[in-house]
């Protein structure tokens, strides 16, 4: 008969189901039925089989109600295939040949197809004048925002579709350096007080005392706590840019942690504090209202590495506190970075907040 083919066919659901049940092919029996009925109708009016009025295939030439979609629609299903194939690639492209960590990979993906869907092109016929287009969208946004955006741009450009040409005299935008302002105990006690529930007051003292990122926080599992030890190990950075080591928390973070898991809903997730992402992003709105201050974990983060430096421990140390790489050489190859010192070494100053 020839090359096999893809046709589509649309069908009840119900009998799919059933004739599975009974073991049907369904590939198979609509290609047997399909010969037989051409077999008996070539047998029957082999001068007229082409003849759409003969009484033989009358029943044939009845419109299909169930036909697959109108052809004008075709292209746009097709081209909303082919955009996710593409972007798949490209998203298995940074996890493998670059050794991107996913979030990262993931967050490039988003840029392309934002790209994409505005230019309204295929990303073989995107142009330099188009890649200026969509950054010009971009201006309102934050420089960090549109840096983003165009690392995102680069990477696939240059990297990935191998044309560097059309990214190279783009330029990242030029950050200036604004002094951070650190927030006080005081201030920290009072928004702690405005706190509603005992899983906003386990992750605000967690990531106060701890000085992990948002991420590592919220993506922590039993596994990665030792509670003997009051020891958090997170295991979610294998990138190039962030690193993780080990961290501790204080008595204080102790206490509300053990009392938000002993009142802890169950879950299918097996994070400690599972949260839908508009959780994240409302996280302690509440307590802003109510106090006026804006705390957030990366200022919570910024606290601790100064309430460390403050209480006299070394930078060397409160970089690996928070994961980040130490930029001596010295410190690299020479320096006790195990648990156990680290251990030591929280555990020899006092770091409190409620008091």
């Amino acid at each position: 008969m020839g090359t096999k083919g893809t046709v589509v066919l649309y069908l009840d659901k119900e009998l799919v189901a059933k004739s599975k049940s009974f073991g049907f092919n369904l590939s198979k029996t609509f290609e047997n039925h399909l010969k037989h009925l051409i077999t008996q109708l070539s047998t029957c009016n082999p001068a007229n089989t082409s003849d759409s009025t003969s009484k033989n295939v009358e029943w044939w030439a009845e419109p299909d109600l169930n036909r697959r979609p109108l052809a004008r629609k075709a292209p746009e299903i097709a081209s909303n295939l082919d955009l996710e194939h593409l972007l798949a690639r490209f998203y298995d492209f940074q996890i493998v040949d670059l050794r991107r960590a996913k979030r990262t990979a993931y967050e490039k993906v988003w840029f392309i197809r934002k790209l994409l869907k505005t230019i309204k092109k295929n990303a073989n016929e995107i142009t330099r004048e188009d890649i200026r287009t969509f950054l010009k969208t971009l201006e309102n946004y934050s420089s960090a925002y549109y840096k983003n955006a165009l690392m995102a741009l680069k990477v696939f450009f240059r990297d990935y579709m191998e044309k560097p040409e059309l990214v190279a005299s783009f330029r990242f935008p030029h950050q200036v350096y604004k002094p951070k302002h650190i927030v006080s105990k005081e201030d920290l006690r009072r928004f702690y007080e405005a706190l509603e529930t005992s899983k906003e007051k386990a992750l605000f003292l967690l990531y106060a005392t701890s000085g992990l990122r948002r991420q590592e926080i919220l993506s922590l599992k039993p596994e990665d706590i030792d509670f003997e030890k009051r020891m958090i190990t997170p295991n979610n950075h294998l990138g190039e840019t962030k690193k993780s080591w080990c961290s501790f928390y204080n008595e204080e973070a102790e206490q509300a942690l053990n009392e938000y898991l002993a009142t802890k809903n169950q879950s299918r997730s097996k994070r400690i504090f599972p949260m839908q992402r508009h959780e994240v992003v409302e996280l302690w709105k509440t307590a802003k209202e109510k106090t006026g201050l804006n705390i957030t974990p990366q200022k919570l983060r910024q606290w601790f590495c100064s309430e460390m430096l403050r209480l006299g421990v070394s930078e060397t140390y409160v970089d690996a506190f928070c994961g980040r790489v130490p930029t001596s050489v010295l410190a690299r190859h020479y320096t006790d970075f195990s648990p156990e010192k680290l251990r030591r070494i929280y555990c020899s100053i006092k770091l409190e907040i409620i008091g």
